[in-house]
């Protein structure tokens, strides 16, 4: 059983700063890429920011600049340090990790239950 459990979300004042974070738990191996997606209402569910077990990150246009990505690999954890926050961030952000199992030889995609971030004066 794997688990990914994202805390951090709340309301925050355009311009305004949060950090999110996302922990793995479980018979985990090795986590490979680590990543963020957000989901605006009515739209589709948009990559943010990957994070390689090696450091290497890739970022949406819409937050470089804005945004960092990064993680701990001794503690499993992804973060999100967002700054410069607009309205058109406000989404549930999703964390997701790439992950081979103990005992087992095959890569699956866990997803966490999401965080709400609302970016509103």
């Amino acid at each position: 059983q794997v688990q990914l459990v994202e805390s951090g979300g709340g309301l925050v004042q355009p311009g305004g700063s949060l950090r999110l974070s996302c922990a793995a738990s479980g018979s985990i191996f090795r986590i490979n890429t680590m990543g963020w997606y957000r989901q605006a209402p009515g739209k589709q569910r948009e990559l943010v920011a990957t994070i390689i077990s090696g450091g290497d990150t890739n970022y949406a246009d819409s937050v470089k600049g804005r945004f960092a990505i990064s993680r701990d690999n001794a503690k499993n954890t992804v973060y999100l340090q967002m700054t410069s926050l607009k309205p058109e961030d406000t989404a549930v952000y999703y964390c997701n990790g790439d992950i081979v199992r103990v005992a087992g030889n095959v890569q699956y995609r866990y997803w966490g239950q999401g965080t709400r971030v609302t970016v509103s004066s």
